[in-house]
């Protein structure tokens, strides 16, 4: 390798690549934690380094250049390697201290997470626990987290998994709204009854098919894709929504709207990067997740 032709810092690299990434100087600013002048001298600097236009002003948005479209690919590649390098340096680490990252859905994170975090400050008082509560799922490869609560089995074949158990959620509303809109003696009869959906819709509906029950649009005049919003839209009565049996039974402003409907399955996998499973505290917090939903 000829190692005078690598003449330009990773570091605008990278400020070229995020702003690819994100459309504008703005979006990628926030995401690198950046003043946009900064990130702006850092990228017309690569511009500079490397003799030719990344990006192109329309109006009052950029756009990348073709041959910032050839070049994105190469830059992928070193972000990539240079996240394998941070992910095998860190899996060296046998320090039970520090911070772990831990992201769950909305509902996880604040019904089920904090009595975990408890147990965690108490086993080892210097670990940090980041929770970061979002209902898309985050890139363990790329570090958006080093622990991951999911209700599906991941497909990537560099990340460890452990399913932990198999669950099930069920139908809840509140009384009044049972009693205003029912009776409902089968699944069939719910059909006819009005639900707040959580995330996408159309998803939300192929997904209550196998369990016999076929909605349209027209059942959800209510739409929301926050666990949070969704829940408490159903507590103050304005609709049938969906929550696993161990958050639901707990809340004694709602019911199940079917007694007899065994439920909706769904599993719970706690998952990391194989590389991270190395580590001290990140394989502790993670033997300590399956330990607690197990």
């Amino acid at each position: 390798m000829d190692y005078r032709t690598l003449n330009f810092d990773w570091n605008r690299a990278k400020a070229f690549l995020v702003t690819a990434e994100k459309g504008s100087y703005s979006a990628a600013a926030k995401a690198l934690n950046l003043t946009q002048s900064t990130l702006g001298r850092q990228v017309q600097a690569l511009e500079h380094e490397l003799g030719v236009v990344l990006f192109e002003r329309t109006g009052k948005g950029i756009q990348i250049t073709p041959i910032g479209l050839d070049l994105i690919e190469h830059v992928k590649t070193m972000a990539e390697g240079a996240s394998k390098l941070s992910l095998a340096a860190m899996g060296q680490s046998e320090d039970l201290e520090g911070l772990v990252t831990i992201t769950a859905s909305e509902a996880i994170s604040a019904f089920q997470l904090p009595q975990f975090v408890k147990k965690i400050r108490n086993l080892a008082p210097g670990i940090k626990i980041e929770i970061v509560a979002r209902n898309e799922s985050a890139d363990l490869r790329k570090r958006e987290a080093d622990i991951a609560v999911r209700n599906y089995r991941p497909k990537q074949p560099d990340l460890i998994m452990k399913k932990v158990s198999d669950a099930q959620g069920n139908f809840y509303a509140t009384k009044e709204f049972i009693k205003n809109n029912g009776p409902f003696k089968t699944i069939k009869d719910l059909s006819k009854a009005n639900f707040v959906s959580v995330g996408d819709l159309s998803g939300y509906i192929e997904g209550l098919k196998p369990y016999g029950l076929n909605l349209t649009k027209d059942n959800f005049s209510i739409m929301t894709e926050s666990h949070f919003v969704h829940w408490n839209l159903v507590k103050d009565g304005l609709g049938i929504g969906i929550m696993p049996n161990c958050i639901g039974d707990k809340d004694k402003s709602v019911e199940k709207v079917l007694k007899s409907f065994k439920g909706i399955n769904f599993s719970t996998w706690i998952v990391s990067h194989r590389e991270l499973k190395t580590n001290r505290r990140i394989r502790f917090v993670f033997d300590q997740l399956v330990e607690y939903f197990s």
